[in-house]
């Protein structure tokens, strides 16, 4: 099951998108495997503080957050990992560790690394540790407006 917030914004923003239910799973290449997509597909959402605020940077499934090249980016802003606890109840529709990599949906900016740009379709946690969405990327890039950047490195 869809989280309710991204049922509603996939379906009134008329994407197109395929479901896909999977055994559960807890990490992102995990949720690749399960669900038959490509780590480079399959895009993992980790929350960050810039500057003291939340923010979600969206990366391939295989790769990590670089967060210095995050804070360089960004002007030299201050960038760190937020802690589960720090984001617990940011995602009150989602599973702790499963959101969707639409950070406007929670009232957060969104980072997407490019090289998940240069892919025809991506995929997602849809909210719970059961369920992802693929879609085409054109079409994601279009409803979450992140912004683009190098992010990440290959782990």
């Amino acid at each position: 099951m869809l989280a309710p917030r991204l049922h509603s914004l996939l379906d009134e923003g008329h994407a197109p998108y395929t479901e896909i239910r999977h055994p559960r799973t807890l990490t992102a290449v995990e949720t690749a495997a399960a669900a038959h997509v490509d780590r480079m597909l399959f895009a993992k959402s980790v929350v960050v503080r810039i500057d003291g605020k939340l923010a979600l940077v969206v990366l391939p499934a295989g790769n990590r957050v670089d967060l210095t090249r995050l804070s360089r980016a960004l002007g030299e802003a201050p960038v760190e990992l937020a802690s589960e606890d720090e984001f617990r109840g940011a995602f009150p529709d989602c599973e702790l560790g499963a959101m969707p990599p639409f950070g406007h949906l929670y009232g957060m900016p969104v980072y997407v690394d490019s090289r998940l740009a240069q892919q025809p379709e991506i995929a997602f946690n849809a909210g719970t540790h059961t369920d992802a969405v693929r879609m085409p990327y054109t079409e994601f890039e279009r409803l979450a407006e992140p912004e683009l950047l190098w992010l990440a490195h290959v782990m």
